[in-house]
């Protein structure tokens, strides 16, 4: 999509294409208000500013359309279909699908919530080597980790809509 489409969907049609980017309405109501922009450079940086110094019920309420890392998110939705597309790229070995599933048990045990992490980019020991270091995190180091991971992944999705 070009900067002039972006800035001329409608809010109906602008919520549909900036959801699956993140499902926090208000970052998706503060970019869509801000249109129209003059670059999408202009559009990235207000989408950054945007999702920085996120709250945990945010994140929290975000988290619901992440799959565990290693699994592959089932459905037609958008947000499926870009889960997919990220994790495909790490070419899991059997080995490391067994010690991400259960290091994701771990973490899910210890704070109650699936482990986000950006894996575009991240080969599948980087990820398994966040994720042990990440158990050692107190609760509040690791909410402000995952929003640092989900505003990553959200920028990262919607720079995406101006790359196809």
């Amino acid at each position: 999509m070009t900067l002039e489409e972006f800035n001329a969907l409608s809010a109906e049609q602008v919520r549909a294409v900036l959801s699956p980017c993140v499902n926090i309405p208000q970052w998706v109501d503060a970019v869509s208000s801000a249109r129209p922009f003059n670059s999408v450079d202009d559009a990235v940086d207000f989408a950054t500013q945007a999702s920085s110094g996120w709250q945990s019920a945010a994140v929290g309420g975000a988290l619901a359309q992440h799959p565990r890392i290693g699994e592959r998110m089932v459905g037609e939705s958008k947000e499926a279909a870009l889960s997919r597309a990220e994790q495909a790229s790490l070419g899991l070995e059997q080995q490391t699908t067994q010690a991400l599933l259960a290091g994701n048990q771990q973490y899910e045990q210890r704070f109650n919530r699936v482990f986000l992490i950006r894996a575009k980019g991240r080969t599948p020991a980087e990820i398994l080597e966040h994720l042990q270091r990440r158990l050692h995190n107190s609760d509040q180091q690791e909410w402000q980790e995952t929003a640092e991971q989900l505003q990553q992944i959200t920028v990262l999705r919607f720079k995406e809509l101006f790359n196809r």
